[in-house]
């Protein structure tokens, strides 16, 4: 008699807690208009492509901890392509109108370009086209802006820290030039992938100084310059309150030197408050998650590399999608499983962290998902 074969599953891919999601004996077909228990609906789905990146910001990949020896997911676990694009498909009826891709560094997944293209072809239930963006460090993105654009990515976003090489090279921990990054933003923008925005996490004492040379830098380039506040994403990267600049003092420093004019968002849920030159010299954004939750707006679900879906950038544990993949369910079977998961959401980390003593973390002692890990 033999033994009945194991199966042995990685340790990359038990970091963190998941449950496979049940199928519900009845079926229900999706609305579009699910709604979790704060009546927010699902609108936008952010899809990790890869836990790779060939930086090691020290707030998001330290090197200490993602070194030589740290066990990335191999190419087994990750979700396929054509395993991307059957839950789009499904989180699209049930009312999904745009999807980020994401990382580590989505543009290291090798042939992008075709998964952009499938999904690309997606629709929502009215007919309309999906709005398809992605957010890079910018290190391949003048390789690969062209493919991208004609594939059917419509936008990107560049993280970009400081203008100063020397801080941008200790920041991003790889001694990559700043150049190579402002190249790949203006390749993106003469092909088209526009409005090209910038994401700058601002850590206090490192890399605030860089606030205004970034804000003079883009000014008057259609480059939408944005500012992060520091957070306290997975487990990580040492965060401390104190290396907090709160986005209040950011837009002070600004409008110190370009008065600026509040102006309103572009759409329900927009994580970034918005502020014009009062010149016109272009508009700049503040996404202040740490010192003004905006929790109660949040309509983004996010899918990691592997297939594992996670309600909140803070969660601490996903829902098991890739197990139903590859159980031979059909579509709506695993339609009417995610149903339930959104309907069943309460997640607001970041309004709970609020309310508690500056050391203090509403998730208790739960590890929480690395951003490295489902993208920010």
């Amino acid at each position: 008699m033999t033994d009945t074969p194991k199966k042995i599953i990685p340790l990359a891919d038990i970091r963190y807690a998941s449950r496979v999601p049940p199928i519900p004996a009845g079926l229900s077909a999706p609305t579009g208009l699910l709604s979790d228990t704060l009546g927010r609906p699902l609108r936008d789905l952010r899809i990790s492509v890869t836990d790779r990146c060939n930086f090691r910001c020290n707030y998001c990949m330290p090197r200490e901890v993602f070194d030589k020896d740290y066990a990335f997911l191999p190419q087994s676990s990750l979700l396929s392509f054509e395993e991307i694009t059957r839950l789009a498909k499904i989180f699209v009826a049930h009312g999904v109108e745009k999807i980020r891709l994401t990382g580590g560094e989505p543009l290291l997944r090798k042939h992008l370009e075709v998964l952009i293209g499938m999904l690309a072809k997606l629709q929502t239930p009215a007919g309309k086209p999906l709005d398809i963006t992605l957010t890079t460090n910018g290190s391949l993105l003048a390789k690969k802006a062209r493919s991208l654009k004609d594939a059917g990515l419509q936008r990107v976003t560049v993280s970009l820290d400081a203008l100063d090489d020397s801080i941008f090279r200790r920041m991003n921990d790889a001694d990559f030039p700043v150049a190579d990054v402002l190249q790949g933003l203006e390749v993106a923008r003469e092909v088209g992938l526009a409005p090209v925005k910038v994401n700058m996490v601002v850590k206090r004492g490192t890399n605030d100084a860089e606030i205004l040379p970034m804000a003079r830098h883009f000014r008057n380039s259609g480059v939408v310059l944005r500012f992060i506040e520091y957070m306290d994403v997975g487990a990580t990267n040492g965060w401390r309150m104190d290396e907090v600049l709160p986005s209040a003092q950011v837009i002070e420093r600004l409008n110190a030197e370009f008065p600026l004019v509040a102006i309103n968002p572009n759409y329900s849920g927009e994580t970034a408050g918005r502020w014009r030159y009062a010149d016109g010299a272009g508009e700049i954004g503040v996404i202040s998650s740490v010192t003004q939750a905006f929790c109660g707006e949040c309509n983004r679900a996010r899918l990691s590399t592997e297939g594992k879906l996670f309600l909140c950038l803070f969660a601490s544990q996903g829902h098991d999608l890739r197990a139903l993949l590859r159980s031979n369910y059909a579509d709506e079977q695993i339609t009417a499983a995610i149903g339930p998961i959104w309907q069943a959401r309460s997640d607001r980390y970041s309004e709970l962290r609020a309310a508690l003593p500056p050391d203090a973390s509403p998730a208790g002692g739960t590890k929480r998902v690395e951003m490295s890990y489902i993208g920010g």
